[in-house]
């Protein structure tokens, strides 16, 4: 069983929730009314060895990433962050300042998001690391991943692979010249959350998105799958970094396999209509973001790839999934 399917037997073993649950399990948040505005909350856990490695994030980027990519599910659903709660669970031998610069790395996302730390926990551990980030926000029209309808516009924020990639140059040698290697570092490090986006998808209408967390294919995957459409895309049309493309022509690998099946990139994918969409584009580009349109919403299920030469491939949701066998 994946992490999916384990995810929906859990939720069957719980009671169903009531009314002011406006949007439970299985979405980047959940979405709940208890008398104002809809508020959205989002929980992430990392662990040292599954996560993330100490050779590949300093303390002050672990603090930093393991708060935005909370954000970022905030920002996937149109809301704007409020509040978070952490808790972090310390190897005995940790000084006091290593967690200390933890905190630096929170503070920065709470100064630049607005999302203020109220609270949390602290623990001992003679395990690994293990950092869970708990973020609330206020979402006037929040943004499921199960509203794309056929005839709409996909779409994608920013440019995809460099976390992957990123993390890959550090890792392993490579050929790549310094100024690239900073930038995708840069990009694994300390991904951006797309909340201004996120807000602007809410105010324009944007029927379904998602935050790219486990690579483009599974993102659009979820969205096929909840929506209960095929989503059709053009491999010409998905905007790769720059860099990445570098990497991949020295490791003779297809750049596209980074941004489909890379992650962490932390980008906006969603489905629009036209009309949503034009809104969209004109207030990225008063904010200097890049939106690109990588195709279309159709009748059917699945997820399909359109190459140059016109052949279809099917893409199948194969970014990283946690209790998936390597058998199955």
């Amino acid at each position: 069983m994946d992490e999916f399917g384990l995810i929906a037997a859990l939720a069957r073993r719980l009671p169903k929730p009531g009314a002011d649950v406006l949007l439970g399990i299985g979405d980047d948040a959940a979405v709940v009314r208890t008398g104002g505005a809809p508020f959205v909350v989002t929980t992430d856990t990392m662990v040292e060895g599954v996560h993330f490695l100490e050779t590949t994030l300093t303390d002050y980027n672990l603090g930093y990433k393991s708060l935005a990519v909370s954000v970022s599910d905030i920002a996937a659903m149109g809301g704007q962050p409020k509040f978070a709660v952490v808790s972090i669970a310390i190897p005995s031998g940790w000084a006091p300042e290593r967690l200390e610069r933890v905190y630096d790395g929170f503070r920065e996302v709470t100064e630049r998001f607005g999302c203020h730390v109220i609270g949390g926990d602290v623990v001992s551990t003679s395990g690994p690391l293990v950092i869970t980030t708990t973020v609330i926000g206020e979402a006037a029209n929040p943004i499921p991943r199960s509203g794309a309808r056929p005839g709409d516009i996909l779409f994608v924020t920013g440019r995809l692979g460099g976390s992957s990639a990123g993390l890959q140059v550090m890792q392993e040698a490579t050929s790549v010249s310094d100024i690239s290697k900073a930038c995708l570092i840069e990009r694994h490090q300390r991904p951006e959350p797309r909340v201004a986006i996120g807000s602007l998808c809410a105010t324009a209408g944007v029927h379904a998105l998602n935050d790219v967390s486990d690579g483009l294919a599974s993102e659009l995957n979820e969205i096929a799958a909840a929506s209960g459409v095929r989503c059709v895309i053009d491999a010409d049309k998905l905007p790769v970094l720059p860099e990445v493309v570098e990497l991949a022509r020295g490791v003779q690998r297809d750049p596209l396999s980074y941004a489909l099946y890379g992650g962490e990139d932390y980008e906006l994918v969603g489905a629009a209509s036209n009309r949503a969409f034009a809104t969209l584009l004109a207030g990225a580009s008063a904010m200097n973001v890049p939106i690109t349109r990588i195709g279309r919403v159709d009748e059917g299920d699945g997820v399909v790839m359109r190459r140059p030469d016109g052949q279809m491939e099917v893409l199948d949701p194969k970014g990283y999934n946690h209790f998936k066998r390597d058998d199955a």
